[in-house]
């Protein structure tokens, strides 16, 4: 089934095609048209951050594992893709592509020689400390038309729905 949609911001309806063709309007609470717009809307988000954080040199792959690295410290290869959605594949290449610009270093683990430690480096650190003061602020824009009370219930929601969407992966 072929999915063709009209911006329903415009036109308030949404047209779906396929071998019987049905059209549907937009309902307020429709989990199909939430899915929608927060599919929308993410797409926008992610555009806006990629173009912030392409600025800086960094791909989006190199900033998700500086930022982690960032916040969590140093973590052993194969804990990081899992975290920034890299499989094991491609955290290696890109962990090798940061070790290759000297931002971060591979170490084998004091404990497990079969484990490799992933650490900033200083230029590694200073380098994302600018790029993400950068995109947090620009998510500070992105978000300043909610209040702190709706950004807060916009959190536990999204939590509670990516909560439940993994849980139903899990049961499938």
């Amino acid at each position: 089934m072929a999915f063709n949609y009209i911006d329903v911001n415009i036109l308030d309806v949404c047209i779906l095609t396929g071998d019987s063709g049905f059209f549907m309007t937009r309902k307020l609470g429709d989990t199909d048209h939430i899915w929608l717009v927060m599919m929308k809307a993410m797409r926008a988000l992610t555009r806006y951050a990629t173009a912030g954080i392409e600025e800086t040199g960094l791909g989006l792959s190199d900033f998700g594992v500086l930022e982690l690295l960032l916040h969590d410290g140093p973590l052993p290869v194969n804990t990081i893709g899992p975290k920034v959605d890299l499989t094991p594949g491609s955290i290696s290449i890109a962990v090798d592509r940061l070790v290759a610009k000297g931002l971060v270093t591979r170490v084998e683990s004091t404990e497990d020689r079969r484990v490799r430690i992933v650490a900033l480096t200083p230029r590694g650190k200073d380098l994302i400390v600018s790029a993400f003061r950068k995109h947090s602020g620009q998510m500070k824009k992105v978000f300043s038309e909610l209040s702190s009370e709706e950004l807060r219930g916009l959190e536990v929601k999204l939590k509670k729905v990516g909560k439940r969407a993994a849980a139903l992966m899990e049961n499938d």
